[in-house]
């Protein structure tokens, strides 16, 4: 039997419970953005073409899909804590440059930042989360993690859409993620601790043939593996690049398209907040429904169910019809999210595992960098719900490619 620290969500609630705080200050901390920054672009620097005012997505996805990957390997050699450290420090300067910016040059700089944030502090977080539950309670461990991120982000979107109402756009929204910059920093210094030994107790208990004959592959067989050969990793991320291609889509246009049918700033701050909080919330119960229930049916009817929602938005034209789908996508989304990482650590061996949950958050983070191209040259072509109609289309894609290529048996189930 492996000797070293105990495994189990019992045996470690305390530092796990801990790590859902911090990571419910990362999502904090995208969420200053997603009301407000859209209308930043359009109302205080006036950006007229979509593509332009899209940048931001673009260089906060190719910043963070970088990061990534690179948080994989450099958790593997140094240690979970110093790469979650390292998130925050990079994190330090964005609400300066999102506050004092005069042109905006100077808010994608802040984009580039926050996403080499993200990429560091998420992915970290990920990974010491499944570090310390081990195998059987994988899919609520991500339900959690996941669920405490986006809540944040919800819970922030809606505060800083209501100062941005009452106080206007800058500085005060970008007020609230300066102190959750500093309440992160100053947890993951003091109370949080390494696991990485928790995966070494996890390898040496590992017993799966067809992992142990991959026990020892380089950076490179890791990527190609997660990207192309395995049939499951491959399904799980293509989804998760289609899943923050539509979710891109949702950050950068859904508030033009709400401001232009004359919401006003609270409902639009309403809409902005429904989507992540249903998909926050509904997180609770999805991670820990597919540990039993299986990783693939809850991947493939979740992505069908966005594309449902998508139509629903480029449809509609009031505050009720969109409030709807907002909280359809938000399902459907929570259907998907926390599962796919589940089944990226079913499949991927203790020892190579942080390197492949840093593959498939590459090219799902990777999905906000295609989101903003596509979605801006559609929309300046066609306009914005032809543009979504297009994003709903590839997202039933993907859901169908799930279907057809994950195998079904992959997840562990609960004991």
């Amino acid at each position: 039997m492996p000797v070293g620290p105990a495994l189990g969500l019992r045996a470690n609630l305390a530092q796990f419970i801990l790590l859902v705080a911090v990571n419910a200050l990362v999502g904090g901390t995208l969420g200053q953005e997603r009301t407000v920054l859209p209308l930043l672009a359009t109302q205080t620097f006036h950006l007229g073409l979509y593509t332009s005012a899209l940048t931001y997505i673009l260089a906060f996805g190719v910043a963070k899909a970088g990061m990534n990957y690179f948080a994989g390997t450099l958790s593997d050699r140094f240690g979970r804590k110093p790469v979650l450290l390292a998130g925050w420090l990079v994190a330090l300067p964005v609400p300066a440059l999102l506050i004092f910016g005069p042109s905006w040059g100077w808010i994608v700089a802040a984009n580039v930042l926050l996403g080499m944030s993200q990429g560091l502090t998420w992915s970290t977080t990920v990974m010491m989360k499944m570090d310390l539950v081990g195998p059987s309670r994988r899919g609520l461990a991500m339900g959690l993690n996941e669920a405490a991120g986006y809540l944040g982000l919800a819970v922030t979107a809606l505060a800083t859409g209501y100062i941005a109402s009452t106080f206007g756009l800058r500085p005060g929204p970008f007020l609230v993620g300066a102190g959750y910059i500093g309440l992160g920093l100053g947890l993951s210094a003091l109370r949080v601790r390494e696991t990485r030994d928790h995966a070494r107790v996890e390898a040496e208990g590992h017993l799966d043939a067809h992992a142990l004959a991959h026990g020892g592959l380089t950076s490179r067989e890791v990527f190609t593996l997660t990207s192309f050969r395995d049939r499951s990793l491959s399904a799980v991320s293509q989804a998760g690049m289609v899943n923050n291609l539509n979710d891109g889509l949702a950050w950068g246009l859904f508030p033009v398209l709400f401001a232009s049918a004359g919401l006003s700033l609270d409902q639009i701050g309403i809409l902005a907040a429904v989507y992540p909080a249903v998909w926050g919330a509904g997180q609770l119960f999805t991670g820990a429904a597919s540990d039993r229930w299986g990783r693939k049916f809850l991947i493939a009817s979740g992505m069908l169910l966005q594309a449902v929602a998508l139509i629903m938005v480029a449809r509609g034209h009031s505050f009720g019809i969109w409030l709807a789908a907002a909280a359809l996508l938000g399902l459907g989304t929570a259907m998907v999210y926390p599962t796919l990482l589940a089944a990226i650590g079913d499949v991927a061996h203790p020892v190579w595992r942080a390197r492949s949950v840093g593959v498939y958050r590459l090219w799902r983070d990777g999905g906000f960098a295609v989101g903003a191209l596509l979605s801006g040259f559609l929309a300046d072509l066609y306009g914005i719900p032809a543009a979504v109609v297009v994003v709903a289309a590839l997202t039933a894609v993907s859901g169908v490619v799930v279907a057809l290529r994950m195998r079904g048996g992959d997840h562990v189930r609960a004991s």
